[in-house]
């Protein structure tokens, strides 16, 4: 329960920001070229908080937390007042009413370069892309990718941590070889995986994984660093500090440990430890809980792993040029990646079941809003970039709809007819009910 409301209110701080932040940009525009703005909503349904301001606009924030939208005073559905003819929103010169509603989506735009100016100013600490040995027969290990050697590039794209190597990655999806730069003990050496047969599926792997490129991690000890005072290793006197060595009189290492324990809910078992240099005795038995159908044993314990070595930590922290930089050049990324995303979409290079809906983005937004600030504000950066291009596509319900007909209007000096403006939001909504029917199905079966 505590994890859900947690994911739910990063949830609606995400989603509340990236829409305030897209309609103030419809918004700002809009009064700059003369529009009456007659309401400026956050969310949706009955209000919460309403409040008119000097200038006339009634600001709202709605119960539905789900958007947002700017009213503006408009001939094509309001009865014009006399005199205020040239404040209307149809009445305006068409390039004005390209610069309105493409003013919400570069507004998103906007916002991912502050958060990731943000980010890179603070500083997000990481670990270099170091390489475990990569499981026998996978991508990698056909490849002759090596334990510890260090992911440096992919591609033309330079990697210095495990988020840009991801980021880099997911370029190359539908793409039959990845090339690789690697750095083997000082030495840079060129490894291209074989990626004609890769099947990438979310549900089971993350990206890395999928091509057998594991991350290096350092020791994880049998020396207990958290141990639960209602779990079953507390009531049988463990203590943080113990040092499990054997369990039923076999020696045990943390993997052993967990696979044990895992498979005897309900068993008793003899666990050696040793506390301050004595060695003790105690018999824990695992609670059985129920996890995606399967019964498992859990004692309520966390292991210590060792720490990293100092060569392979990473800050990407810059100044405030070389941020704004680095910010340019991440928002491009982002830009270039989900465009290539949706166009594999398209092609079937990539499955649907990669789309996620709201359920996905709480949980994408709880989570990284749990490991720190800069990696939320890298989330929220990701969302608007994500937001700012959807808006652009073509139909007719969204901005880019709006701008294909003030476009169309543009080069030919007639507005499109109202009857095919109709059609075309027939089809648009359709379009997107769609997609958002498959995102959200998408978000239901991996729950």
């Amino acid at each position: 329960m505590l994890e859900f409301l947690w994911n739910l209110g990063a949830f609606i701080v995400a989603l509340g920001l990236l829409v305030t932040v897209h309609e103030f940009g419809h918004f700002w525009v809009a009064r700059r070229c003369g529009v009456k703005v007659e309401r400026f909503s956050i969310g949706f349904g009955q209000p919460i908080w309403r409040r008119v301001g000097t200038d006339g606009t009634e600001y709202v924030v709605a119960a539905i937390p789900l958007g947002g939208y700017v009213k503006m005073l408009d001939g094509r559905v309001d009865d014009l007042p006399p005199g205020m003819e040239s404040q209307a929103f149809d009445r305006k010169p068409v390039m004005q009413r390209i610069a309105v509603v493409a003013a919400g989506p570069l507004a998103n735009f906007a916002l991912a370069l502050i958060l990731l100016y943000a980010m890179f100013m603070v500083g997000v600490p990481s670990v270099k892309p170091v390489m475990a040995t990569p499981p026998e027969q996978s991508i990698a290990a056909q490849a002759g990718v090596s334990e510890h050697s260090i992911i440096t590039a992919v591609g033309d794209n330079a990697v210095q941590d495990w988020e840009t190597l991801n980021l880099a990655l997911a370029a190359y999806i539908g793409e039959d070889s990845i090339p690789l730069t690697l750095d083997e003990q000082g030495v840079n050496r060129q490894r291209i995986l074989n990626t004609r047969d890769w099947a990438f599926d979310p549900e089971r792997h993350s990206l890395p994984d999928s091509l057998g490129l594991t991350l290096w991690r350092p020791e994880i000890t049998t020396e207990l660093a958290m141990v639960d005072e209602a779990g079953a290793a507390y009531a049988a006197g463990l203590r943080e500090g113990d040092v499990v060595t054997h369990i039923d009189g076999k020696p045990v290492n943390w993997e052993d440990l967990a696979e044990l324990i895992a498979a005897s809910p309900e068993q008793a078992l003899v666990f050696e430890v040793e506390r301050n240099g004595a060695t003790q005795r105690t018999v824990v038995t695992p609670v059985a809980v129920l996890e995606q159908g399967e019964r498992l044993g859990r004692i309520g314990v966390a292991p210590l792993q060792a720490a990293w070595p100092p060569a392979y930590l990473v800050d990407q922290r810059f100044g405030p040029f070389a941020a704004m930089s680095q910010a340019a050049g991440r928002t491009w990324e982002l830009t270039t990646l989900t465009l290539g995303t949706f166009g594999k979409l398209l092609t079937g290079d990539l499955s649907v079941k990669n789309l996620g809906g709201p359920i996905a983005i709480a949980q994408g937004a709880g989570a990284s809003a749990g490991v720190g600030l800069v990696y939320f504000l890298g989330f929220l950066a990701m969302l608007s970039v994500n937001l700012g291009i959807i808006n652009l596509f073509p139909l007719p319900v969204l901005d880019g709809g709006h701008l294909l007909y003030y476009f169309i209007e543009l080069f030919t000096g007639k507005p499109v007819p109202e009857k095919a403006q109709e059609v075309g939001f027939r089809i648009g909504s359709a379009l997107l009910l769609l997609l958002m029917s498959i995102a959200i199905v998408n978000d239901v079966a991996r729950l």
